[in-house]
């Protein structure tokens, strides 16, 4: 039995794929590579497969882990390219291998954002969007597990934000908190809305680039 982890791009059409769907397209993938999914144990055994950070719908990535055990004993090597050749439009397998580091050692997540202003970039805006993003408190409402809207500080989930002004957008890199809590890169933007309202973009897009650890490398 081997505990492999899959590193692989959602993009384009596919990012408009569900978590759920997207793990029963990747479940029908495996046969392709000739790999036996092992299951739980029990009344309703059900494949050990597991997507380390679920990305959310309408955001692309390039940096997708997905966790699995198979029956067989192997490293990995060969699986993504068994892989790509059935993989639909906008998911590619980029690695696979063992899976040695814990998902708890997985801290930060660095992704690509994008305002777009369809009238143009307001005059000040990356000054003030920079100043914002470093308020030591930033209240917004999330919904809770249990779909209730609660305050929540964002304030000590963002680590890092860089902003530059494009024709029409602001675009930059950010850095968040990934987990325990994490911080979806998409409610800054609620952040926005709140504090700056003559700045709330037209549309915003999210691109994940790296997962990291603690220290700021890369998780694998």
């Amino acid at each position: 039995m081997s505990k492999l982890r899959l590193l692989f791009v959602k993009e384009a059409q596919a990012s408009y794929i569900s978590h759920l769907d997207l793990l029963r397209t990747m479940q029908r993938a495996f046969p392709r590579a000739e790999l036996e999914i092992s299951h739980s144990h029990g009344f309703h055994p059900h494949p050990i497969i597991s997507i380390v950070l679920p990305l959310p719908v309408g955001q692309s990535s390039d940096c997708e882990l997905l966790d699995f055990e198979v029956t067989q004993t192997t490293d990995g090597s060969g699986i993504a390219e068994k892989l790509n050749t059935g993989m639909p439009c906008g998911l590619r397998v980029l690695d696979c291998y063992e899976a040695k580091r814990p998902v708890r050692e997985l801290a930060l997540l660095k992704a690509d954002v994008e305002w777009d202003y369809d009238n143009g970039v307001p005059e000040g805006a990356v000054k003030q969007l920079q100043e914002l993003f470093a308020r030591p408190e930033l209240v917004i409402q999330k919904r809770t597990k249990r779909k209730d809207l609660a305050d929540v500080d964002i304030a000590p989930m963002i680590r890092s934000v860089e902003l530059r002004a494009e024709e029409k957008k602001v675009c930059g890199t950010v850095v968040v908190q990934a987990q325990n809590p994490g911080l979806n890169p998409q409610l800054l933007e609620k952040a926005i809305v709140r504090y700056l309202p003559e700045l709330t973009p037209d549309f915003m897009r999210v691109r994940r680039r790296e997962m990291l650890d603690a220290e700021g490398q890369i998780f694998r």
